[in-house]
């Protein structure tokens, strides 16, 4: 094997590198965001089933459940002063 194959063989494993390197963080990004929103319609469902009972709900959209699901709870009193003060 040549120093030119070698070098070829290389460039190759670097290219790959790259390519895996760059394709990673966003799809790290991604499945965190998926997460939080699924966290997001966990706690929006499980807040609707109290809720009816008092009579007060809140939509599940993905708007809301983006909302709760990077916030947390502070999102959730978000969503309902926000419900309180519009509607």
């Amino acid at each position: 094997m040549d120093w030119q194959t070698l070098m070829a063989y290389l460039f190759g494993l670097g290219l790959i590198y790259l390519f895996i390197w760059i394709l990673y963080y966003p799809l790290k990004w991604t499945t965190k965001v998926l997460l939080n929103v699924v966290f997001g319609i966990i706690i929006l469902f499980v807040l609707n089933m109290i809720g009816n009972f008092i009579k007060y709900t809140l939509p599940i959209n993905v708007v809301t459940a983006l909302v709760v699901g990077f916030l947390g709870i502070p999102g959730v009193v978000l969503l309902i002063v926000i419900k309180y003060f519009i509607l």
